[in-house]
């Protein structure tokens, strides 16, 4: 038992949006992008006030079901820490239901907090522990990994429970094409099938194998410096998830088509329908425009400091 959360101790925390699977690396590799939600969080005397700015705004609970506000509570209950009350704030940027990671920000934001806020909580709930806790909440460890480590992030579970490795990412950026309909995560999985024949099975092991390659510039033949683009479009090629979720997300499906069909390396982002594309940084030109009625682009980096406390005050 580390004992009460003093009354008046405040935490704000930053958390990237993130993509999964990135074409071939389904269930098991993440990346960190530079778009990002703040969340702040007071201790009070009794209570629970949340409030929330941006997206998901009109549609989030407000009460104990927050998900962050689940997180939080979760973590202060692994860390024998007893809550009076508390306000949250949060500033919400990554789009709801769209592959970008939003549900693992938020756990992630509330694992965070609460470890900051609580008497010696780095300690008591390490970095190993941090992601084994966060993929508890989310279910899989692939987005939580990247949001809370940064860069690109090789995740699974074992016995032990979930793992994560962090890569340093070749100077890549991306564009993401977000369509304004969501897509539950739930939906995208139940569309996979039971079984997948062993040469798709073949084919997507050694093209994850090559996306490492790729995104950490071991392609290029200088680790790091540099990222082979041909390379990452044949690395970023997928037959285990993508084209069984294509009847759920017909116009995302046809943009990721026509720009592979164009040499441009793209792929859904995670369970979609986002649509997400690699350039070289400060190649993405013109690319924006290419984003079909319905879908607003973006250009993010990839995020390379992962979940960031800004501020605490005990």
């Amino acid at each position: 038992m580390t004992g009460s959360l003093p009354v008046g101790a405040r935490v704000r925390v930053r958390v990237p949006a993130t993509s999964a699977n990135i074409g071939p690396g389904f269930d098991a590799l993440g990346l960190a992008l530079g778009l990002y939600d703040e969340v702040e969080a007071t201790v009070v005397p009794s209570g629970l006030t949340v409030e929330v700015a941006g997206e998901g705004a009109t549609s989030v609970p407000r009460d104990g079901n927050h998900l962050v506000v689940r997180s939080f509570r979760a973590t202060l209950e692994v860390l024998g820490a007893d809550l009076p009350g508390l306000v949250l704030r949060s500033v919400n940027r990554i789009p709801h239901g769209r592959g970008l990671g939003s549900s693992a920000a938020a756990i992630v934001a509330g694992i965070v907090a609460a470890r900051a806020l609580a008497p010696e909580g780095d300690k008591l709930l390490d970095e190993a522990a941090t992601l084994r806790l966060a993929s508890e909440l989310e279910g899989h460890p692939d987005n939580v990994a990247a949001c809370l480590l940064g860069g690109l992030v090789v995740a699974w579970t074992d016995q032990a429970g979930a793992r994560g490795v962090r890569l340093e990412p070749a100077p890549v950026e991306t564009v993401v094409f977000v369509p304004g309909e969501a897509l539950s995560t739930k939906v995208a999985r139940g569309l996979l099938p039971p079984t997948v024949p062993h040469a798709d099975a073949a084919a997507n092991a050694g093209r994850a194998a090559l996306l490492v390659a790729a995104l950490t510039g071991a392609a290029a033949g200088a680790a790091g410096d540099d990222v082979d683009v041909d390379v990452l479009l044949a690395a970023t090629e997928d037959r285990l998830h993508q084209p069984y979720r294509a009847p759920a997300m017909a116009a995302s499906a046809a943009l990721v088509a026509e720009l592979r069909a164009s040499g441009i390396p793209a792929v859904v982002s995670g369970a979609g329908p986002t649509v997400l594309a690699f350039t070289r940084v400060g190649e993405s030109g013109g690319l924006p425009k290419r984003a079909p009625q319905g879908f607003a682009a973006m250009v993010l980096p990839v995020d390379r400091a992962g979940a960031q406390v800004l501020a605490v005050d005990r």
